[in-house]
């Protein structure tokens, strides 16, 4: 790993619990188990020399004017990685097979299937696992059985190659070559095995490699056969529901933030944050995305991990729900600083763990009611119970500064956003309560939801911008308002609305991207500057679309599009270049590609009937 890939030049597979990224030229460089939030086992994108990587390519010491292609197999999660040369063409098929049930495992594999499909093509393999960040050293065993075991601490990685394929030691690690024709297949499988009672994996046969991919291609139709959406998008919102699918953890229906921790904001800079947790911001938006598209079960199995925090009542903040927890629901989230490792592309300090776990965040609470009310349902007696309970105690807290969705480490405010979605957790709220007739203590929760909504009005409007701002001390834009309009708390097309969304297009937009905030403006506590936020600049899509600017929101969307990566799945952040940054792939990228995608078409369609 001479140099680094670029970060958009990965693919991701999983089996909903754990997920790997592999890079164009066929490396697996991130991978963690057997949890999306344990110590990486594959980490070079972190450290090129002491993270760990598996490569299987064609070699490019024997072969010259190789081309490569990757794809994924039309609406699932198997990856192909395509090398054409002169003298042949040849396949690796990267793919781990779901396991949607309940249990916890602390086995995973990752398959990998050679084939040839014209002339001759030689391969390489190298698997130089580095456990526990990179920090554990490992010893690796020969079997009989012709498999290779690398055995690190507390997780053990046992490589299965092809009867055709001859491993052979490089020090701990391993390398091989292998020769292969037209028509000719070969595979290797890695499975990672933790915790004392997981007996050694079975080795696998070609027939049971082929049936494998057979049943994920099958699991991935059948899970996408649940969506409605049939509107003008369908590859890139198809695409964008599978991401977020591979990016919730199925034995407790956690959704996380992003497969990766440490990826830069800014090449260099110091915003690296490790986004493999469950914010419950990000998930609530995450399954309201996927209630809209049709997906069901995700939202069920939310509600109940949700109503197991309240229950629980175990944070770290002293609140009734944490910003964010591990997928167990484990509120302790202890940020550390890996300094063995570089980072990517030398952008340190790389962090594990996330210190932000402990903020004062007050727009969850709205987006936790959203996305309940979203679902049409409000569960059982207990779980209408402990929401009621959040929002009596919301009463009470929702006039407090705290640190705001971007999670600033420059002190709390009274941030706009933070006091539009308390203003929805009433609304919603009241609107369940009366629907549902379940006990709620009305007459608060309304005067609590009259008192935000003045305020906002009276405090968050600021008369020389004629725009809504950040927080109530400062004339600073903040596109996280361009929610407003979804929240219901203004129509799309009130002045008010319109001359701030105007505001933002001059001042936050560029090209159609759109930046979060000026942090020169608002000081945030963090040194450097960041990219646009492809979260924000879908939201201005939706936002353009409600407004009824629909030549504008549909060049902005298909611009917008333009930035997805070759297998259409986008970072958290656009570089002045194009390139992508920070966290990859994120989960608040792709659900607001869906809700962006979905507005457009709606009022398109409506824009349709009309004209004919």
């Amino acid at each position: 790993m001479d140099t680094y890939p670029q970060i958009a030049d990965h693919g991701m597979v999983g089996d909903l619990q754990t997920v790997a990224l592999v890079s164009e030229t066929g490396t697996i460089d991130w991978w963690c188990a057997p949890r999306f939030d344990s110590p990486s086992l594959f980490a070079s994108l972190l450290d090129g020399e002491r993270g760990g990587h598996c490569r299987l390519s064609v070699d490019s010491g024997r072969v010259a004017g190789v081309t490569v292609r990757q794809l994924y197999l039309s609406d699932t999660a198997v990856l192909v990685t395509r090398f054409m040369a002169p003298d042949g063409v040849g396949e690796v098929a990267d793919f781990m097979e779901p396991d949607p049930s309940a249990a916890p495992s602390g086995r995973h594999r990752l398959i990998r299937a050679v084939r040839v499909v014209r002339g001759a093509l030689p391969f390489t393999l190298v698997c130089r696992p580095r456990f526990d960040y990179g920090r554990a050293p490992h010893a690796l065993t020969l079997l009989d059985d012709g498999s290779a075991l690398f055995r690190g601490p507390g997780t053990d990685l046992r490589l299965q190659a092809s009867s055709s394929v001859t491993l052979r030691p490089d020090g701990d690690d391993l390398a091989a070559d292998l020769t292969l024709r037209a028509g000719e297949t070969a595979f290797v499988a890695l499975t990672a095995t933790s915790g004392a009672a997981e007996r050694p994996p079975p080795l696998l046969t070609a027939d049971e490699v082929r049936g494998s991919l057979e049943s994920c291609r099958a699991f991935w139709h059948d899970w996408l056969r649940a969506s409605r959406y049939r509107g003008r998008w369908q590859d890139m919102v198809n695409r964008s529901a599978i991401t977020l699918k591979l990016l919730t953890y199925a034995p407790t229906g956690a959704p996380i933030a992003a497969a990766t921790m440490g990826l830069p904001e800014q090449i260099g800079g110091e915003r690296n944050w490790d986004y493999r947790y469950t914010w419950v911001r990000d998930a609530s938006l995450s399954v309201r995305a996927l209630i809209d598209l049709g997906f069901v079960e995700e939202a069920q199995s939310f509600r109940a991990w949700l109503r197991e925090r309240l229950d629980a009542g175990d944070t770290t903040s002293g609140e009734p729900l944490q910003i964010m927890y591990r997928v167990d629901g484990d509120p302790h989230l202890t940020e550390e600083v890996l300094g063995h490792l570089e980072g990517y592309q030398k952008s340190w300090p790389v962090r594990a763990g996330n210190a932000a776990a402990g903020q004062l965040q007050l727009d969850i609470y709205g987006e936790v009611a959203d996305a309940l009310a979203q679902a049409q349902e409000v569960g059982g007696i207990h779980g209408w119970r402990a929401f009621s309970g959040v929002l009596d105690w919301l009463t009470d807290a929702w006039d407090r500064p705290d640190e705001g969705i971007w999670e600033t480490r420059g002190g709390r405010q009274d941030f706009t956003y933070s006091r539009l979605m308390t203003w929805v957790a009433f609304d919603r709220g009241i609107r369940m309560a009366t629907a549902y007739s379940r006990p709620a203590d009305l007459a608060r929760w309304t005067g609590a939801r009259d008192a935000v909504f003045g305020q906002i009005v009276e405090r968050g409007w600021n008369p020389r911008r004629q725009a809504f701002v950040q927080h109530y001390a400062t004339d600073v834009l903040d596109a996280s308002l361009l929610l407003m309009p979804r929240a219901g708390f203004i129509s799309p097309r009130d002045p008010a609305w319109l001359s701030t969304l105007d505001a933002m297009g001059r001042e936050l937009v560029s090209d159609s991207l759109v930046y979060r905030y000026d942090p020169d403006a608002s000081p945030d506590g963090l040194r450097g500057s960041e990219g646009t936020f492809n979260l924000c600049s879908f939201l201005y899509v939706e936002a353009l679309a409600r407004a009824g600017r629909l030549q504008q929101a549909r060049y902005a969307f298909d611009k917008m599009l333009t930035y997805a990566n070759h297998v259409g799945l986008f970072a958290e952040e656009i570089g002045p270049s194009g390139e992508q940054l920070g966290n990859f792939p994120q989960a608040f990228t792709h659900l607001a590609l869906i809700a962006a995608a979905m507005a457009l078409d709606e009022h398109l369609d409506l824009a349709e009937r009309r004209g004919g």
